[in-house]
């Protein structure tokens, strides 16, 4: 009997369970913001991070990607994220109109893919430039704010820079993302 060599082809399915388990992950660090377990959900969401970039690593470097890993990635993502933002607004670690202006956001460009759509003229989105720079400072300022809870250290003036940093950005990305859509849907 010939002898099967190692592969990481025959584990085709190992980033798609990586991302399932980031997934399951968000509601795992939501709780445990709400019962201030800070320590925990840090460790949870930089695990979180790590898993994100090892899925892409692995999908990419190995050709292990596949159709439902390029939908489950996102949306992995962006149940991460917007679940963070919320816990943390509801906390009171951040200001709650922030994570309004964060959640809605990806409400408003999911509800403008889903109207045109419906309305039988599909938009094709794709990353943009400033889309992927607001993400990492979305991520990066949870992260800041997840640490300075866990380890007990202030942020001080950085807090209010770093919260009008992001705004300004998700603002950006928003335009960037409904100027082209309302273009294609001649309003």
């Amino acid at each position: 009997m010939p002898r099967k060599e190692f592969s990481l082809r025959n584990f085709g399915s190992l980033p798609n369970m990586i991302t399932l388990g980031r997934l399951i992950l968000a509601p795992v660090i939501i709780a445990m913001i709400a019962s201030g377990r800070w320590m925990e959900a840090c460790v949870a969401f930089v695990v979180a991070g790590v898993s994100d970039a090892l899925d892409g690593w692995l999908a990419k470097t190995f050709d292990l990607r596949t159709d439902i890993g390029a939908v489950l990635d996102p949306i992995a993502d962006k149940t991460l994220l917007v679940s963070i933002y919320v816990a943390l607004g509801v906390s009171q670690a951040i200001p709650p109109a922030l994570a309004i202006l964060v959640v809605s956001r990806d409400l408003m460009i999911v509800g403008g893919v889903i109207v045109a759509w419906l309305v039988d003229n599909p938009v094709e989105i794709r990353p943009l430039f400033v889309s992927k720079v607001n993400t990492a400072a979305q991520l990066a300022f949870a992260a800041l704010v997840l640490a300075s809870k866990a380890f007990g250290f202030a942020l001080g003036a950085s807090f209010t820079v770093a919260v009008y940093g992001v705004a300004a950005l998700t603002l950006a990305s928003l335009g960037a993302y409904l100027a082209p859509w309302f273009r294609h849907m001649r309003l």
